[in-house]
């Protein structure tokens, strides 16, 4: 279903126990994040829970958001620029998505106000270094799945992820469409034509990338 002007005026508004202005869209059977404009920035908080959205963005300027909820979606791309369209953004529930890599969660880096982040039941969380990735490239946050980051933790992802070295959770091959490809596929080339399809402009590009990684035949560097 669409996110239609008419399903956001016909949706739920309320005050929620926080004292904050509420839009609910749960449950609509959305697919893609689109026609907020309409709201005119007059919600603190959405929840988009129990939906079918795959990509976090198509948001307009919304200044006044400050928590936005989307249980039970089938999220796994975030849109770099977020910070631009949602930059005070207190507190994101992604649990129960579909965010695999470390490197999915980029999108999440500007975002300087965020203090509360929950990723529970994403494949990412099952990463070795996944808990201390979030703490040090994400250091507002301060609460991750609902456990308080500790000075110690901050301690530790300093001396993991700091430094001049290059992060190996970090190091994404760039793929330029129209390059040659090769039959086989390592988690290297895989993260590759993942995040082309992430910066993907068209549907037709999307699909003829994702046909790409399905099939193993992956570009060649």
């Amino acid at each position: 279903m669409r996110l239609t002007p008419d399903l956001i005026e016909e949706a739920c508004q309320f005050v929620n126990p926080l004292k904050e202005r509420e839009l609910d869209l749960r449950a609509k059977k959305i697919q893609v994040i689109e026609n907020l404009a309409c709201t005119s920035d007059q919600f603190d908080c959405i929840d988009f829970s129990d939906n079918e959205i795959k990509r976090l963005d198509g948001f307009p300027l919304l200044s006044r958001l400050s928590m936005l909820i989307l249980n039970n979606n089938k999220i796994c791309r975030l849109a770099e620029d977020l910070y631009a369209a949602i930059p005070n953004i207190q507190t994101l529930v992604l649990t129960g998505n579909s965010l695999e890599e470390l490197s999915d969660l980029k999108g999440l880096e500007q975002l300087s106000k965020l203090k509360y982040l929950s990723l529970m039941r994403n494949p990412v969380t099952t990463k070795a270094k996944y808990r201390f990735y979030i703490i040090h490239h994400c250091p507002s946050v301060t609460v991750l799945d609902y456990k308080r980051v500790r000075l110690q933790e901050r301690n530790t992802a300093k001396k993991m992820f700091g430094g001049k070295q290059v992060k190996e959770a970090e190091q994404v091959k760039t793929f330029v469409p129209g390059e040659p490809v090769k039959k086989g596929s390592t988690p290297q080339d895989k993260e590759a034509i993942r995040a082309a399809i992430a910066k993907a402009s068209s549907l037709d590009e999307i699909r003829r990338l994702e046909m790409m990684l399905s099939s193993g035949s992956i570009p060649g560097f």
